[in-house]
């Protein structure tokens, strides 16, 4: 496999830009930033969320721009986020669903009041749906539900255990050839 050339590389980076929701929806580097930015303001001060964040968060402003680079792979789908959400929320184990639920009326409000309404949308879809996964993650990983697997994979699973009960079952029984 031969290495990509810096140009082949920029012309990746712009056919993303091209495709990425948030260019429509209006989101910039500098929206994102704004939305970040306030909302995580907000949060730093709110009696429920702050202290939960602040007992986490040593390094605010490498923090900040940490998130931006999610947003900015979120939103405009620049790959710039290297990390991982779903162990570092793993490891909050006492945020539950009413702490995510005030999160996302925190993230909305800010949204409405930081950005155009289309960009306020996808921000505010995005983040419904990271809160979802987030949600379902921590609870499979604290037991309170089983391992989710999507429907193919339960089906075929569904299948191979009947054809190990008929094969257990057919053990024994003479065949139609004797």
């Amino acid at each position: 496999m031969r290495d990509i050339t810096p140009e082949e590389r920029a012309a990746a980076a712009a056919r993303r830009l091209a495709l990425a929701p948030g260019r429509a929806a209006g989101v910039t580097e500098a929206v994102i930033q704004a939305q970040v930015h306030a909302f995580y303001g907000k949060v730093r001060a709110d009696p429920m969320l702050g202290p939960i964040f602040e007992a986490k968060i040593a390094d605010w402003g490498g923090h900040l721009e940490k998130l931006c680079d999610f947003w900015s792979s979120v939103t405009l789908a620049t790959g710039r986020f290297r990390g991982a959400p779903m162990p570092a929320h793993m490891r909050l184990t006492s945020v539950g669903g009413e702490h995510f639920a005030h999160w996302l009326a925190i993230w909305r409000t800010t949204a409405a009041e930081t950005c155009e309404p289309p960009a306020a949308e996808l921000f505010i879809a995005r983040a419904e749906m990271i809160a979802r996964s987030l949600q379902m993650g921590m609870a499979v990983a604290r037991g309170e539900l089983p391992p989710v697997r999507s429907a193919p994979v339960a089906q075929a699973d569904e299948q191979r255990g009947r054809q190990d009960q008929d094969s257990r079952q057919d053990k024994g029984r003479p065949g139609p050839h004797t």
